[in-house]
């Protein structure tokens, strides 16, 4: 009798798990398990490599490499032959609680359900500033009950991208409203504790408002790649990051993804 396989942690079942095209409803669906949708969050949404993701899953990294690939492959069947996607089944264990659950935790936040929250805005004449790096001031929104209780003015002082982080982690400020960052400035955020929304474009209050009801149009993979946050790179007048005008993504294309990180920032 062979040995029964080992069971693989996923941090929580995913927020949806049916997906649909506009049509073609009826044809069948794919279908990816709970350990392959985890593999795909932990390595294209959370940014980890296949070593990371194999210790929070608690498998070899040759299996979090397999599932990853499986899933890719059947995400993209999903997607050039319109048919439904449901993530179901397969060998695993709920971890609660768990270090990967941060996802949750930036859903919550989304949807106004934590009661205490200061959220920071890159900031300049009332927009969104679209470039992290080279923020000047950022617009800070005290919140209590999801709803804005008051605002200020903080400057940065020139800060490069790491000292930026600090100043609003020493602001308490545990999330962020921004255009385009790079992936250094996005690192340096996470190791302070500060949920990232990026690529969002437009007025600094309307974004404020419609992350507080749970509708804010963001960016999971924004991106920008001269950033020259640090790196002495000029930007000319119409340059955009908000508008990824910057460069493309920050998650690899080809299956090799995972391996290792940029080092862009």
């Amino acid at each position: 009798m062979g040995r029964p396989s080992k069971k693989r942690r996923i941090s929580a079942l995913p927020i949806s798990n049916r997906f649909f095209p506009e049509t073609g409803s009826d044809t069948p669906p794919v279908k990816i398990s709970l350990e392959e949708y985890e593999s795909i969050r932990l390595l294209d949404y959370e940014g980890m490599n296949q070593e990371e993701a194999a210790q929070q899953m608690g498998v070899a990294r040759t299996t979090v490499q397999a599932l990853y690939l499986a899933a890719r492959r059947r995400i993209a069947g999903c997607l050039v032959e319109g048919r439904p996607l449901f993530i179901e089944g397969g060998n695993f264990e709920l971890c609660t609680p768990c270090p990967g659950s941060y996802h949750l935790t930036r859903f919550a936040k989304a949807k106004g359900e934590q009661s205490n929250m200061k959220i920071a805005v890159t900031y300049e004449n009332g927009q969104i500033f679209q470039h992290f790096g080279r923020t000047e001031e950022f617009k800070v929104y005290d919140v209590e009950d999801g709803a804005v209780t008051g605002s200020y003015i903080l400057h940065s002082n020139g800060a490069g991208h790491g000292a930026l982080a600090t100043l609003l982690q020493e602001e308490q400020v545990d999330t962020l409203i921004c255009g385009g960052i790079g992936t250094g400035a996005q690192n340096a955020l996470a190791e302070a504790g500060i949920t990232l929304y990026g690529g969002v474009q437009g007025e600094a209050d309307a974004a404020v408002e419609a992350f507080l009801a749970g509708k804010l149009a963001y960016d999971p993979a924004v991106h920008c790649d001269h950033h020259g946050e640090g790196h002495g790179h000029g930007h000319g007048e119409g340059h955009n990051c908000g508008n990824h005008g910057c460069g493309g993504h920050g998650h690899g294309q080809g299956q090799g993804h995972g391996q290792g990180r940029g080092q862009d920032a």
